[in-house]
């Protein structure tokens, strides 16, 4: 069964339900997938689906999707978002967060800093003591200093699908999925 699909993020914003609660939403651009290669167990070892989808006028992204049992489509084959998804189904999202370059170690870790008292004078923002003494000589691996932060693959459990605009290709998700704008986003069923 295809429980995997891939879009990419449009926007965060806000809507009403019926109730009148306030809720965060995501909006993606869900375009249809087209089945470029399909994969078996005999010849390939696993079962899955090679699926292209467009990135810009001229280029594609080419994506697997792993699935269990032998699929059903074809090479040719589209695949939309309604196929898979339906509103009020629960998702969990996967994309790459939005990087924010080297920074400090009270930005990347939440470090609170120092004092400003007691002759510190410029050390507000300093990360403290980052070893011992002679023994072990040394700074331990896997210390939380200053460094690349951001950019990495975080997974979002449990959005809820609001809406599915077939016409327009556009998935709306309660609740906000990693990355900036144009981040693609692999959406998979919880």
């Amino acid at each position: 069964m295809l429980d995997t699909f891939y879009a990419v993020k449009i926007n965060t914003t806000q809507t009403f339900d019926s109730k009148g609660k306030r809720l965060a939403i995501t909006r993606l651009k869900a375009s249809p997938l087209t089945v470029a290669q399909v994969k078996t167990k005999a010849k390939d070892g696993y079962h899955a689906l090679k699926c292209s989808f467009p990135k810009t006028l001229k280029k594609s992204y080419l994506k697997e999707i792993i699935l269990a049992d032998l699929p059903t489509q074809k090479t040719g084959d589209t695949i939309k978002v309604a196929d898979i998804f339906k509103p009020g189904d629960s998702l969990k999202a996967s994309g790459l967060s939005i990087g924010r370059g080297f920074s400090g170690a009270m930005k990347r870790h939440g470090f609170h800093g120092g004092p400003k008292t007691h002759g510190q004078s410029d050390r507000q923002r300093s990360p403290g003591s980052i070893g011992m003494r002679t023994t072990p000589g040394r700074v331990w691996k896997g210390h939380r200093m200053a460094g690349h932060y951001g950019h990495e693959t975080k997974t979002i459990m449990n959005l809820s699908v609001f809406n599915i605009d077939e016409a327009k290709s556009i998935l709306t998700v309660i609740g906000t999925v990693p990355g900036s704008r144009n981040t693609l986003i692999k959406l998979c069923l919880n």
